[in-house]
């Protein structure tokens, strides 16, 4: 970049946009089975829920894609599974160890799947990873890893 503002430029947080086909289901899902809160909603269908440092857009019929895919950081993902389960959360795939963490996948109503995960469990073998498809693709310690 030219310019002597280029080292100045930094990009913020993240906020996905979760298509969805039902707005007050969906909300009543990520509150009672995941643990949100909701923060605002409208114009429109659409609103914010947010768990701690984790913030989503719901976006009723509008906004990208059912079956959309989010990654979220979780300083220990087994806990969030217990709870998970105990909430009746649509839990894909249980908490399994990559290079890259250890992570689990929630399905919303929609399809959309937010794979949580925390740092990866040192000495422990890695897992199969399920993708779009429900295919498990088995995962070594060559598997690129994004730094």
């Amino acid at each position: 970049m030219a310019g002597s503002n280029a080292a100045a430029l930094t990009l913020g947080g993240a906020q996905p946009i979760l298509r969805v086909s039902d707005i007050a289901a969906s909300v009543k899902y990520y509150v009672e089975a995941l643990g949100f809160k909701q923060d605002w909603e409208g114009p429109g269908p659409f609103c914010s829920v947010s768990r701690d440092r984790c913030c989503l857009f719901l976006s009723q019929g509008d906004q990208g894609h059912l079956g959309s895919w989010v990654w979220i950081g979780v300083n220990d993902a087994e806990a969030l599974a217990r709870e998970c389960r105990e909430r009746g959360a649509r839990i894909r795939q249980e908490p399994v160890n990559f290079p890259w963490a250890y992570e689990m996948q929630v399905q919303d109503p929609d399809g959309n799947v937010l794979r949580f995960g925390s740092d990866p469990r040192k000495g422990e073998p890695y897992g199969s990873f399920m993708d779009m498809e429900g295919r498990l693709w088995p995962v070594s310690g060559d598997t690129p890893i994004c730094e």
